[in-house]
């Protein structure tokens, strides 16, 4: 049996950040994404023939020739075959803080866009590219405001565009494994997640953090959409009540409003019984301790009528001592970087390599006439339509901090609506 092939793909990444990169305000990153995600996958994507050409916008063109001799020492150096090429925006030693507007229009029409840019940019990003032509995955929170996800939904169905949000945790064996044993336990009763990272962070994310988003964007969104997943179409969130901590990000001189630990309390209600209700405790903190051996805790308990789930992924029974270091526990499922037995990258099995290459599946399918981007709803992915709950509850979160009370959530005409 043949397999169907699509012509490469040229693909926009927008953003020079860890995640991309693996470069930090500091130099390489110091966490488990070394060389980052998004770069070495698309080139392995390139030599894979499903990707072609690729550009890159950040906002500081100086940081190019950092990022290019990082990648050719941690990546070219160390595996065979992959075209490390890229063009760059803002060119030259400029900064612009709108290069991707140049960025995407360099790209032919019909390009896979891929966004992993501060929290609050995402949707003037998304927006531009869908306008454009192109079809985009946006890192999660896809965006800030429940209104503004709601218009991306709107864009990407009338231009006939894919557009995923890249929660890449629905990609992960155990998780997915979960939220399908979890189908069989009966109505939903009580979830609790929590999902941390180590208060070095902050050092990452200190341009941003508690000036243009917070922790609960960035973390809470990855349990939130799991939870989501596991009870769509069967229960529906209808208030939401925010608690913060501070003190440790802002003795680390991060911006006052920044808060180090947030709790969301969600009331859930089941959709074809109002008076069947659901709780949800929703956990994240970019304040944990240092040296606790894992690089982000990251577990969730459910339990329904009929029996309970639990997740650690946190510590998944490998771990490493070193003298100088002490234990660590690793999590090669996510992201595996040591080369195959031929010295390729090895890679593709990582949920966080999967979580890309499903949406570069998508594209090139649309691209290529074989496909509507309406397709791929219903299939279990992180469509923009498919996430708006996360955003909803999330939105609400920061509302309830903000407003100091409990926001709820409502449908009028067809539409979700804080309250």
């Amino acid at each position: 049996m043949s397999v169907e092939t699509f012509p490469p793909i040229s693909v926009g990444l927008m953003g020079t950040g860890e995640y991309t990169t693996g470069i930090t305000p500091s130099g390489q990153s110091k966490s488990d994404k070394k060389i980052g995600v998004v770069g070495v996958t698309m080139f392995d994507l390139r030599r894979r023939g499903k990707v072609s050409d690729i550009v890159m916008a950040g906002t500081n063109g100086g940081k190019f020739p950092e990022i290019k001799q990082h990648f050719q020492k941690n990546i070219g150096d160390v595996y065979k075959g992959l075209d490390l090429s890229f063009k760059g925006f803002p060119e030259g030693n400029l900064r612009n803080a709108e290069a991707y507007k140049e960025a995407l229009r360099a790209l032919p029409k019909g390009s896979a866009v891929i966004i992993f840019t501060p929290d609050s940019t995402h949707f003037p990003i998304a927006s531009e590219a869908l306008n454009l032509g192109h079809h985009v995955l946006v890192t999660k929170p896809a965006t800030q405001k429940l209104e503004d996800h709601q218009k991306l939904i709107e864009l990407a169905e009338e231009k006939g565009l894919v557009c995923f949000v890249e929660h890449h945790k629905r990609f992960d064996p155990a998780y997915n494994d979960a939220r399908a044993r979890a189908q069989k336990l009966g109505d939903f009763n009580f979830y609790s997640s929590y999902m941390s990272q180590p208060k070095m962070q902050l050092e990452t994310f200190k341009s941003w953090a508690g000036i243009d988003s917070d922790i609960s964007y960035y973390l809470n969104s990855h349990h939130i959409d799991i939870h989501c997943w596991m009870v769509e179409g069967r229960y529906k969130p209808v208030k939401v009540t925010a608690s913060a901590t501070t003190g440790i990000a802002t003795s680390m001189g991060c911006d006052p409003k920044t808060e180090d630990t947030i709790t969301l309390l969600v009331d859930w209600e089941n959709v074809e019984t109002p008076s069947q209700r659901g709780t949800a405790v929703y956990t994240a903190s970019w304040a944990a301790p240092l040296k606790a051996g894992v690089h982000s805790e990251q577990r969730f308990h459910y339990m329904a009528a009929k029996g309970e789930v639990r997740v650690d992924q946190a510590h998944r029974g490998y771990s490493i001592v070193e003298d100088d270091i002490g234990k660590l526990d690793y999590n090669p499922f996510y992201v595996k970087y040591s080369p195959d037995e031929n010295g390729y990258f090895d890679g593709q099995k990582g949920y966080g390599y999967v979580s890309l290459e499903k949406f570069i599946d998508a594209a090139q399918r649309v691209t290529a006439g074989k496909a509507k981007a309406s397709d791929f709803d219903g299939k279990r992915l992180p469509t923009i339509k498919a996430t708006v709950l996360t955003t909803a509850i999330i939105h609400a979160g920061r509302v309830s901090l903000d407003e100091k009370r409990s926001v709820g959530l409502v449908e009028e005409g067809g539409k979700l609506k804080l309250v």
